[in-house]
């Protein structure tokens, strides 16, 4: 980091930070030296992650947030002193639908949190992400973001926006002080992702990583957002692709027993 820096901790928000990815996102950017700005919508959840952060002797704050209402993006912004990282996490899945019969909330559901989040929060963060001098957005999205499979249409449609978001900043950044790094996990077992999408059914969660020996864990992707973040100025990591071992592909896991 450089002596402004030092002076002055580097700041990042990361969006969707009351569990999961995100959680491990901003527990990994804390220790490796970043003021962390955790929002999301439930405000006991990032107030207990900051401070588990602050105890541990870092920097954070919890800043309750619902990235799909873009006048409380705006005055979110409009409180940070400086922005170097944004990690444009919240998003996730509902349902497992065939299109045929999938409920059009849900796809609006999925659009709204997936894609108009990300896009409420770059466009509110991107001229402090410039004034930096050297900022980095993250863009979460998803090996749906490439490979369509059965049942995932509205996630894949959501994911797909995500990734082209990512694609397109990128090229109209050209230029500018700010790294484009899309993120694309595969399978990655959480407390809530799963669970959330079978609509609180756990049986239906559990049955999506059956068999599955080693998914990947929330600490794994934030290892990633680490690693691609506190890379030199000048390097981008366009897109990183993550998957369990046992996941060669989006149809093809191996599954024991």
């Amino acid at each position: 980091m450089t002596s402004e820096h030092s002076a002055h901790p580097p700041l990042a928000v990361v969006t969707g930070a009351s569990s999961g990815i995100g959680a491990a996102s901003a527990r990994g950017l804390a220790a490796a030296g970043y003021h962390v700005v955790l929002t999301a919508r439930r405000a006991d959840r990032i107030e207990a992650v900051a401070a588990e952060i602050r105890a541990a002797g870092q920097s954070a704050a919890a800043y309750p947030l619902d990235v799909t209402d873009r006048a409380a993006v705006n005055a979110f912004a409009a409180t940070l002193p400086r922005c170097d990282v944004l990690v444009a996490n919240a998003g996730g899945a509902l349902g497992a639908d065939p299109v045929a019969t999938g409920d059009p909330a849900d796809w609006l559901a999925m659009y709204q949190v997936n894609v108009m989040g990300t896009l409420h929060t770059t466009q509110a963060l991107l001229p402090a992400l410039v004034a930096s001098g050297a900022g980095t957005v993250v863009v979460m999205s998803s090996t749906a973001a490439h490979t369509a499979y059965e049942g995932g249409g509205g996630y894949v449609a959501a994911k797909h926006g995500t990734h082209a978001i990512a694609a397109t900043l990128r090229l109209e950044l050209s230029g500018e002080p700010v790294r484009v790094v899309e993120l694309a996990p595969g399978m990655v077992k959480t407390d809530e992702f799963a669970v959330n999408r079978m609509r609180g059914d756990a049986a239906k969660a559990a049955a999506v990583y059956a068999g599955v020996e080693k998914p990947l864990t929330a600490e794994d992707v934030a290892d990633a957002v680490v690693w691609a973040v506190t890379r030199p100025a000048h390097v981008n990591v366009d897109l990183l692709v993550l998957r369990p071992l046992a996941q060669a592909a989006q149809h093809k896991v191996h599954r024991t027993g």
